[in-house]
């Protein structure tokens, strides 16, 4: 089974900030209630261009770490299009453990199979997908967090005669792969801009070649490192869910959005600015983070 354009379009909200700018969000999130956000466009071509060449024994092999969005995307493709998945997961402790993971548990629950690997291991994607190829020669192999070129294609699927109206595009950078394909197929006078959640002085290159266009910025919105939750960081999700009913995740799209506040108060964006942030998805992995802000008795998502 193919996976289809969506039936109803994408709604982009407007998030009033009293300011002297204008700041929406396009509403990623709600494309797929399972295959959530930009996951969908980048999976799009990758899936339904595999499909389309009828593999004898077709299988879909990807990589991620213990709560990816990424994982839990590819586990309901598979689920949805009749093809068998593989995750080859990051950390071989969570071996006996992952039944406890929501993310994991809900991968194996689609049909995925999991298989755990070392840190070092996982390090070397390259090897192992050279490995996993050969075993499965007709496995279609989607890089970890699915940026390659049928990606970028997919990406394009963001934008629209509707996103033509804005100054500046917003996402969250973790592979580079929205970020890419949004820069590669915005409007000549529109800015992108990425907010890396991750401490990866490569991604400008990475995005660079994907794109070949230099009309992106990034900028730093780690806060501590990939996956690090700070909690000015949950106060902020928390009341931006309060203020604006738009519900957001720690890792990415929070991140973000407490960044892009912060540029507007700092004066970031010239006046009379059309803003729009990409919400990405990725709303399972609260459970996850929940799990965690728990353990550290601390305050949790809402």
């Amino acid at each position: 089974m193919l996976l289809p354009i969506p039936s109803e379009p994408v709604p982009i909200q407007e998030i009033p900030v009293n300011k002297n700018v204008r700041l929406f969000m396009k509403r990623e999130d709600l494309v797929h209630s399972e295959i959530s956000g930009n996951k969908y466009w980048k999976l799009f071509y990758n899936v339904n261009t595999y499909v389309n060449k009828n593999s004898e024994k077709p299988y879909i092999i990807t990589f991620g770490g213990a709560f990816s969005n990424h994982i839990a995307a590819v586990a309901a493709v598979g689920e949805m299009s009749g093809i068998p998945t593989l995750g080859i997961i990051r950390g071989e402790e969570l071996q006996d453990k992952w039944r406890d993971n929501p993310t994991l548990y809900f991968a194996f629950k689609k049909g995925m199979n999991l298989k755990f690997v070392t840190r070092e291991e996982y390090r070397n994607k390259e090897k192992l997908s050279e490995f996993l190829q050969q075993e499965f020669p007709d496995a279609l192999i989607v890089p970890e967090g699915g940026t390659n070129e049928d990606a970028i294609e997919g990406v394009k699927m963001m934008l629209n005669n509707e996103t033509k109206d804005f100054d500046y595009l917003c996402t969250a950078v973790g592979t580079g792969g929205t970020a890419a394909g949004i820069s590669k197929f915005c409007e000549e006078n529109q800015k992108v801009i990425g907010f890396k959640v991750v401490d990866d002085s490569s991604l400008e290159n990475k995005i660079f070649e994907l794109t070949l266009k230099r009309n992106f910025n990034l900028i730093d919105s780690c806060w501590g490192g990939y996956g690090k939750i700070k909690d000015e960081n949950i106060r902020f999700i928390n009341d931006f869910k309060e203020k604006f009913g738009i519900p957001l995740e720690p890792i990415y799209t929070g991140k973000m959005m407490q960044r892009v506040f912060e540029l507007i108060d700092e004066g970031y964006f010239p006046e009379n600015s059309k803003i729009l942030c990409f919400h990405t998805g990725g709303l399972q992995g609260i459970e996850g983070a929940n799990l965690l802000l728990k353990r550290q008795n601390r305050n949790l998502i809402i």
